[in-house]
């Protein structure tokens, strides 16, 4: 199953926490294959406190034989490993945060986990990254392509 991750981080040294999120995660899933790895991209916090520092973001698409709630098991932990804490406030600073997509053409309105992410197609700071490695990608609820998607975002 093909699977798309955003990657965030604004606490600490930010690049080095998504390098080991995705090191950790490679190591977790068993049969895993990271199939494309986008740029990323210093941006602003969205609906954060003020003076809450920039983000840095990408997007990784992944391949395994695995279910969408086992990935999304995996993601919880490595952010769990990496310091985050399972209960804090929405839209805190964070170490890391990993951010399920899409699976393939799975939809899900499960509240533990929508797939299609809800607010992907609102995002800039998922799409552009999106954009970079699948821009042609039309997802599950969607009519547009995600380079579509990101063109029509102000």
């Amino acid at each position: 199953m093909r699977f798309g991750i955003a990657l965030g981080s604004n606490l600490g040294d930010r690049a080095e926490n998504l390098r080991l999120g995705i090191e950790r995660l490679l190591a977790r899933v068993p049969d895993v294959v990271l199939s494309a790895s986008a740029p990323v991209y210093e941006t602003e916090p969205v609906d954060c406190a003020p003076g809450t520092q920039a983000f840095l973001n990408t997007v990784i698409e992944l391949e395994a034989p695995c279910s969408p709630q086992e990935l999304h098991q995996h993601l919880k932990a490595v952010e769990s490993a990496l310091g985050r804490p399972e209960q804090r406030e929405r839209n805190s600073p964070r170490t890391l945060d990993l951010d399920l997509l899409y699976a393939d053409d799975v939809v899900s309105d499960d509240p533990v986990l929508i797939l299609p992410h809800p607010r992907l197609h609102l995002r800039r700071f998922v799409l552009q990254p999106l954009a970079d490695i699948r821009p042609d990608l039309v997802l599950p609820r969607q009519t547009l392509t995600v380079a579509e998607l990101l063109a029509q975002l102000p």
